[in-house]
């Protein structure tokens, strides 16, 4: 039975199975890179009873070993099998993803610093080893196929910085200011007025040494402080790789938000990372060990918060492929790094 619910979870690739009683499950329908995986018998009801988390805590635990292939060889198996797959579904699917969407993320102010010090403060000197030199936590830019990652996060910033069209002098926010790149490229040149906010303790005291170490403190200023207490206005507002930690019911709030920080004849410039389909729910690995309470919107959805906030959009670009390049460059350096086995356990790196 067990055996026959795992052929029918499978349905592309070449994958087999070394079952906890020793048998051999062959699924997919062969095509590409074969992979060879074995699970006991945890493992096993991890993977039967709850795919979307039992695959990453059985593969964290040792219950889930690949012996041939990869781990991206098996993810990507498993997301042509329907994972990755835009499904509308019925009505009372729909309903179900909608409410376990608004429950996933009702991010008040507490649960919000809750949920970014879950992420962003497990240690600086672990982004410090897979990063770009400028601590850039998002999608870069590769204008051309041969550049480096440094290379092209310098290229994100001036991205950006372009569709900002911002002159000296001007008042801009930067929500989820992160280590504070951004906010001091942006004020060393064209020379804006910046104040970045943040949830993150850690990322607010490296951004502030950070601006002071570049002698930018009477340029940038990096505040503790949640975007929606804010209440003075500005003539740009920046947000880069935050919409993801609002949460779907409070999108509108996010945009109106932004409409009131702006002057009238301000203008914003948001990044985010978004799905491929249009409003689901947040991967129960992800929601559990990544990101509590982070949700990737769809295209309609962002439309929609932006509209009813009474904002223009002027520009949408898409920039997927850029994130796959930007996510190899950090697993790759992650993985080289020698000094990050030391500072965690093998649950964690795994």
């Amino acid at each position: 039975m067990i055996e026959a619910l795992l052929k029918k979870m499978i349905k592309v690739g070449d994958l087999t199975i070394h079952m906890p009683n020793g048998s051999v499950v062959k699924a997919g329908d062969g095509a590409g890179p074969p992979v060879t995986m074995r699970v006991t018998a945890k493992g096993l009801r991890r993977l039967v009873t709850n795919p979307s988390l039992g695959l990453g805590e059985a593969y964290m635990d040792s219950d889930l070993t690949i012996e041939q292939g990869t781990l991206w060889d098996l993810l990507e198996i498993v997301g042509k099998s329907g994972g990755r797959t835009p499904k509308r579904g019925s009505a009372l699917k729909r309903a179900r993803k909608a409410f376990k969407r608004t429950v996933q993320s009702v991010n008040d102010r507490i649960a919000s610093r809750r949920n970014v010090a879950h992420h962003y403060d497990v240690s600086n000197a672990l982004y410090e080893r897979f990063l770009d030199t400028d601590m850039q936590y998002s999608c870069a830019y590769f204008a051309r196929p041969d550049m480096t990652l440094e290379e092209a996060q310098v290229a994100k910033k001036a991205h950006i910085g372009a569709k900002l069209n911002i002159t000296p002098g001007m008042k801009v926010l930067d929500i989820g200011s992160g280590w504070g790149g951004l906010s001091m490229t942006l004020a060393a040149d064209p020379g804006a007025k910046m104040t970045g906010v943040t949830l993150s303790t850690e990322q607010l005291a490296l951004a502030t040494e950070r601006a002071a170490k570049a002698g930018l403190s009477d340029q940038v200023e990096f505040r503790l402080t949640d975007y929606r207490d804010l209440d003075e206005t500005f003539d740009r507002i920046v947000s880069v790789g935050m919409l993801e930690h609002v949460g779907a019911p409070n999108f509108r709030t996010y945009f109106e938000t932004v409409k009131r920080l702006l002057t009238d004849d301000g203008s914003a410039v948001i990044h985010a990372i978004g799905r491929m389909s249009g409003p689901g729910a947040t991967n129960a690995f992800t929601q559990k060990y990544i990101f509590p309470g982070g949700y990737i919107p769809g295209l309609s959805e962002i439309v929609k918060a932006v509209e009813a906030a009474g904002l223009w959009i002027t520009d949408i670009e898409i920039l997927r492929l850029h994130y796959a390049d930007t996510l190899r460059e950090w697993r790759t350096r992650f993985l080289a790094d020698p000094d990050i086995p030391t500072m965690f356990d093998a649950r964690f790196l795994r």
